[in-house]
C-alpha cells in the first residue's frame, strides 16, 4: 500500500483539485490511503476533508488541538502512515501528483528514498535567491549532504519511516533527517509550478527560523565560528593595547585624553560578545526544549 501524506494548513481553495487529482494518479498504483494533517487551519479547510473522509473510505485524518507547524505535521503523518511506502507531498498544488508514480517505479527498483528535485520552480526572484543561498551554505557547513533544489516531497520505504519515527528532536528539519538515516536514495526531476491559491505558509519570518533550524541542525559551525570571532577581537585588543602602552611610553605628548576611542571600542567588544552570546544562546535553548520531553505534537481528533 502507498500511502500520501498531506500537511494542510488554510488550503481550502486547493483542497479539490488537490484531491481529485491525486485520487486519479494513486488509483492506478494500486492500494493506497491520503492521510490530512491539518494543522489547526483557520478557514474551512477541515470541513471540506472531513467531507472526503466521508464519501472515501481511503481519505484519513488526523486534526491538530492547535498549530505545531508544517515539519512537525509530516512527522504526525510518518507517525500514522501505514503504507509500505510513503510519500510526502505539499497541499498548495506547487508540487505536481503526477509524478508519484515515477517515484513509485524507482521505488519498486529498490530504491528507499526517492526525493524529488526541482529542475525549474515559478517563484518570486526573492525566493529563488534565498533558497540557492541557503542550500549552498548549508552545503558547505553541514555534516551531511543535502541535495540541493529539493524540499520535503519525497517517498520513502517502511524500514525508512521506521527509523525516522525514531528521532523525536523538538527543532525538525525533515529533509535534513532524511538524509541523516541514509539508505539508497536516487532523485526525479520536475518543474515546481507556482502557487494557485491562497498564501504561503512561509513567510520571511518562518523562513528565516527555518533555516536557522537547518543550520543548527546539522552544524556545528556557528559555535566554532563565535570562538573564531572572539579569538580575532582578542587579538584586536591585545595589538590595539600595545599600540597604546608603546605611544604612552615613547610619544606621551601626542597623547589626547579622551572618550571617542574607548566608546569604539566598548561598542564594538560589546557587540562581538552579544554575537557570540546569542549563537551559545540559540543552542542551549534548543537543549532546554529537549529536556523538557514534550510531545511533538497533540491531536484533538482522528478520522479513520
Amino acid at each position: 500500500m502507498i500511502s500520501l501524506i498531506l500537511p494542510i494548513y488554510n488550503e481550502e481553495e486547493n483542497i479539490a483539485e488537490l484531491y481529485s487529482r491525486c485520487k486519479k494518479v494513486l488509483s492506478a498504483l494500486g492500494k493506497y490511503e491520503i492521510v490530512f494533517v491539518n494543522d489547526a487551519s483557520k478557514d474551512k479547510s477541515l470541513e471540506k476533508i472531513s467531507a472526503l473522509a466521508q464519501k472515501d473510505k481511503h481519505v484519513r485524518i488526523l486534526d491538530f488541538s492547535r498549530n505545531f507547524g508544517h515539519q512537525i505535521a509530516i512527522t504526525a503523518g510518518l507517525d500514522y502512515a501505514e503504507g509500505d511506502a510513503v510519500i510526502i507531498m505539499d497541499s498548495d498544488l506547487q508540487d505536481p501528483p503526477e509524478i508519484l508514480p515515477e517515484m513509485v517505479k524507482k521505488w519498486r527498483e529498490g530504491y528507499e528514498i526517492v526525493y524529488a528535485k526541482r529542475r525549474t520552480r515559478k517563484d518570486t526572484f526573492f525566493k529563488k535567491a534565498t533558497a540557492s543561498i541557503f542550500y549552498r551554505i548549508l552545503k558547505n557547513l553541514a555534516n551531511i549532504n543535502i541535495p540541493e533544489n529539493t524540499g520535503d516531497f519525497r517517498l520513502m520505504d517502511r524500514k525508512v519511516v521506521i527509523e525516522m519515527r525514531r528521532l523525536r528532536e523538538h527543532s525538525r528539519f525533515m529533509r535534513g533527517l532524511t538524509s541523516w538515516v541514509g539508505f539508497k536514495q536516487t532523485a526525479v526531476l520536475f518543474d515546481r509550478d507556482e502557487r494557485k491559491h491562497g498564501q504561503t505558509g512561509y513567510p520571511l519570518r518562518k523562513m528565516v527560523k527555518f533555516a536557522i533550524d537547518g543550520l543548527t541542525s546539522f552544524s556545528f559551525f556557528p559555535l566554532k565560528l563565535a570562538s573564531y570571532i572572539g579569538s580575532f577581537s582578542a587579538l584586536v585588543g591585545f595589538v590595539w593595547g600595545i599600540y597604546a602602552i608603546w605611544e604612552r611610553l615613547f610619544h606621551p605628548d601626542q597623547v589626547v585624553a579622551g572618550w571617542t576611542t574607548i566608546v569604539i571600542v566598548t561598542s564594538f567588544m560589546g557587540g562581538i560578545q552579544l554575537i557570540i552570546l546569542g549563537v551559545i544562546g540559540e543552542y542551549i535553548g534548543r537543549i532546554y526544549a529537549e529536556t523538557q520531553n514534550r510531545p511533538l505534537y497533540i491531536i484533538r481528533s482522528r478520522d479513520e
